[in-house]
């Protein structure tokens, strides 16, 4: 008997019907998109790797995701695991947020089966798609991973952690990449090599009812001459936490410094990151002077998640810091 398998569409790439074959770049705008059934339909793996279960969420583009979709999704991971005889989940995503998408759930996702995110750079009916290669490798991992909890990214036959991976490129097939680490596996064919990924992944650290009130956490991003206009604008429109995207190793201009540490001083949450989207950024003596917290080696959309998870649950400065320092 195979393995039961639950595929949630989404929308994405993944699931797009371009105009023909060659349309590779602006398939959106066809605004064709099949549901999971009919994902599942085109590219004929019911039964190949898996008993398959369609499940539809949403049809959207992944730069439409909003937090109460991300918590919708997680709801329905929770509802999908009272099938008892459910091993694993995969789900079809848009490219552009994967990765945050994929990070979230990481971090708030309680239940005991894996959960495999995908997607595709080229839409269902492009030459040369990935899009049934993505999606078997990832069934494969979920095949692979039955009875272990833990979320990753499956793409281009590489296995990914939602903490380091990242869209690294706007079109090549091998666009997701883990900077400086590398991924946990891959999948040779109906074979899947992960010597890095032993035993389950780190437990879940938030609950998932605090997707519901998720506070408003800004990003800004460095620049030469960059001033603290951007930064004083986030704090009087509402937000709660600022994550600056600062030059390597992790500062921003003089003038923005200035600005996040006067919105530290009326109430504001300062992390800092860096646009280089790898490394540890430096947790240096001025930064903690103003209240300043150092992101770790987060980029600077996952340090926004991070940050917005831990005002919800309502941590103060401090815990919030060491949560950074332990991530």
């Amino acid at each position: 008997m195979q393995p039961k398998i639950a595929f949630v569409g989404t929308g994405g790439t993944i699931a797009s019907i371009g105009t023909d074959q060659f349309d590779l770049l602006d398939y959106t705008a066809t605004g064709e998109r099949l549901d999971s059934v009919g994902v599942i339909e085109r590219t004929g793996l019911q039964g190949a790797i898996a008993t398959i279960l369609p499940v539809n969420f949403r049809q959207i583009d992944s730069t439409a995701i909003t937090f109460t979709d991300w918590a919708d999704l997680v709801d329905l991971c929770h509802e999908l695991c009272a099938d008892p005889e459910l091993q694993g989940i995969v789900i079809g995503h848009g490219t552009a947020s994967l990765e945050e998408t994929a990070w979230i759930l990481s971090l708030v996702l309680d239940i005991g089966i894996p959960v495999i995110v995908t997607g595709s750079m080229r839409p269902l009916n492009g030459i040369s798609s990935d899009a049934n290669a993505n999606l078997a490798a990832a069934i494969r991992v979920a095949v692979a991973r039955a009875g272990e909890p833990g979320v990753f990214v499956v793409l281009n036959d590489e296995i990914h952690a939602p903490r380091s991976v990242t869209k690294a490129h706007t079109l090549r097939l091998g666009a997701f990449q883990s900077p400086w680490l590398g991924p946990l596996g891959y999948v040779d064919g109906p074979d899947v090599n992960a010597p890095h990924l032993v035993g389950p992944s780190r437990p879940a650290s938030f609950g998932r009812d605090l997707l519901r009130r998720l506070p408003r956490v800004d990003i800004v991003y460095s620049y030469v001459g960059a001033d603290g206009h951007a930064i004083r604008s986030f704090v009087s429109g509402g937000s709660k936490g600022i994550v600056s995207a600062g030059f390597g190793p992790g500062m921003a201009t003089p003038e923005e410094t200035a600005a996040l540490g006067e919105a530290f001083s009326q109430g504001v949450v300062v992390v800092q990151s860096a646009r280089t989207g790898a490394g540890q950024v430096v947790d240096s003596k001025h930064h903690r002077s103003l209240g300043i917290i150092a992101g770790s080696d987060l980029n600077p959309q996952k340090a926004r998640i991070l940050l917005a998870l831990c005002l919800a649950r309502g941590d103060s400065p401090s815990e919030i810091e060491a949560v950074f320092q332990a991530i």
